[in-house]
């Protein structure tokens, strides 16, 4: 009894591999153990010293000058006679799973009664079909059917039964990825990691509806990121119509301007011709009743010549009468239309309309883009690590100026050297940003954007082309916009604060006078191949003229 026990508690504690002949790679079958303390089927053992025509251990290669004689070992033969009752156990418990997961998928039909819908009660494992109870009598009555296995009705028989044992697959081999029987695991896969198919399967579900899951959550992802979008476009076509609808209101108020002017020189132009031509016409009819004058006259002298009573002629004319007084009209004249300076003069009427105009339209456009701007304000903080050794920054890194002694830096290449330098600690690379820099107190100062790619040891050149994009002061009060060739941007007042904004996908920087909400310069159209930070240097203090710091201050929206 104890024996029984002990050889239980062996079995259970050994694996399957530890019971496994080296050579068959089988449970071991009458095992025996060589001096040399490995063990063997003994049929296996006596085969290969026969084959080898050598005695030694096929584990260790140790020789045997004399073949040993081979007792079995009792003890790992009854182990390996436990374990192997104990798998037969085990994979009949797996099969009924098998069979009771099988029947639960749905009703099996019989395979006999095609086209009736006759529920199936077994399935064969030697016919590879399933029966109803009228159809499965032959397995009960004749002697040849009676060897047959049968088990519960089982979908797609052909599918589940290995094609060479005509048994169950109802294994699944991990190693060579297929579902195998009981046969072909101690044939072919004795030494491969095996697990049931209901335990294979259950996972692969689980696997499938994790991944299922997962689709799904990305599906979810995707058509949210799609409304994202599609709210995107919309809120852009509306702000592309009303931006469409301001410009054609400013632009038709400054059409109707010139319009107006236009229609106001024509005007003058035919109220002078009107009026030479009315003149004209006076002169005409005055002109044509003298003429008529002239011919009623002419025609009574005519009358009186052909008299022939001369004592009436002469008294009729008498010989100093002279012809009737009219007009002098040689010196009357009627001058044609001669226009110096009439349009010229329109033209600038209307321009100076259009400059007061334009510069209302210009300012309150002024405002609107930069309320816009503001709406992108960011919260950016200087980098330490950048900041040229005689900057100085405040304890929160939102202060710089520039001081006479050098401070302990370490040198790293990503430190400006000799330019008087720093960047943003925050680096963007898609979107709008803005923020507002204080240059309150400054003689010199340059402010803008830089790209994390820029060159910071030695001569900076400042200009898009060196990947800078700013706006810089001289001491000499002026303002210059840093491209390539710099511009200089005249300027009424003197800014206190200055705006930066940036849209990075529209290659666009612009500067703003953050008190008269005015716009000082833009760099547009170009393409930033890397992130982008805000770049300050807030050049020498000169003596202390240029001592005073440059500030990022909070925006107020």
């Amino acid at each position: 009894m104890h024996s029984q026990l002990d050889m239980a508690a062996a079995g259970t504690l050994l694996t399957k591999e530890q019971l496994l002949c080296p050579i068959c790679l089988d449970l071991f079958n009458q095992p025996v153990s060589t001096p040399c303390g490995h063990n063997f089927c003994r049929d296996c053992i006596q085969r290969y010293w026969q084959s080898a025509n050598l005695s030694q251990c096929p584990m260790c290669k140790q020789k045997f000058y004399r073949r040993p004689e081979l007792k079995v070992n009792t003890f790992i033969c009854e182990v390996a006679s436990q374990f192997k009752n104990s798998l037969e156990k085990k994979d009949k418990e797996e099969a009924s799973t098998v069979d009771q997961y099988s029947s639960l998928k749905g009703d099996v039909s019989c395979d006999v009664c095609v086209g009736k819908g006759v529920k199936a009660l077994k399935s064969c494992l030697e016919c590879l079909a399933s029966f109803c109870e009228t159809h499965l009598e032959p397995h009960h009555v004749l002697g040849t059917f009676k060897k047959h296995h049968l088990i519960n009705p089982t979908m797609n028989m052909q599918d589940r039964v290995c094609k060479k044992h005509a048994k169950l697959l109802d294994l699944f081999c991990n190693t060579d990825q297929t579902c195998v029987c009981q046969v072909c695991i101690k044939r072919d896969h004795s030494a491969h990691r095996t697990v049931s198919v209901v335990d294979e399967s259950r996972d692969r579900r689980a696997q499938i509806q994790r991944i299922n899951a997962e689709v799904e959550e990305m599906i979810k992802c995707r058509l949210e990121k799609i409304s994202e979008i599609n709210q995107t476009v919309e809120l852009s076509r509306g702000n592309t119509d009303r931006e469409i609808e301001e410009s054609m209101q400013v632009f038709n108020n400054l059409l109707h301007f010139v319009q107006r002017g236009q229609a106001e020189v024509v005007e003058a132009i035919g109220a002078k011709q009107r009026k030479i031509q009315g003149e004209a016409r006076g002169l005409i009819v005055e002109l044509e009743q003298e003429i008529n004058e002239l011919r009623r006259r002419n025609a009574e002298l005519e009358e009186l010549s052909r008299a022939e009573d001369d004592l009436f002629l002469i008294r009729s004319f008498p010989g100093s009468s002279t012809p009737p007084a009219t007009r002098d009209w040689s010196t009357t004249c009627v001058e044609s239309a001669v226009y110096v300076g009439t349009v010229r003069r329109a033209v600038r009427r209307v321009a100076c309309q259009l400059e007061e105009t334009v510069k209302a339209e210009v300012k309150r456009l002024c405002e609107t883009e930069f309320q816009r701007a503001k709406q992108c304000a960011v919260d950016v903080t200087l980098d330490p690590d950048t900041a040229h050794p005689k900057l100085v920054l405040s304890e929160n890194r939102k202060q710089v100026f520039h001081c006479d002694v050098a401070q302990s830096f370490p040198d790293n290449p990503m430190r400006f050297y000799p330019g008087v330098s720093v960047l943003g600690k925050e680096g963007f690379s898609s979107g709008r940003l803005y923020c507002e820099v204080q240059v309150k107190g400054k003689t010199e100062w340059d402010i803008g954007v830089g790209l994390q790619s820029i060159s910071r040891k030695g001569g900076t050149i400042v200009n898009p082309e060196t990947g800078y994009w700013a706006l810089g002061m001289r001491k000499d009060s002026s303002y210059w916009a840093l491209s390539s060739t710099p511009i200089r941007v005249p300027l009424v007042g003197k800014p206190q604060r200055v705006g930066v904004y940036v849209d990075l996908d529209w290659g666009q920087v612009s500067f703003y006078d953050t008190d008269s909400a005015s716009h000082i310069y833009s760099f547009t159209g170009y393409s930033f191949n890397d992130r982008l930070f805000l770049y300050l240097n807030p050049r020498r203090n000169h003596g202390g003229v240029n001592s005073a710091p440059l500030i990022i201050v909070p925006v107020g929206v």
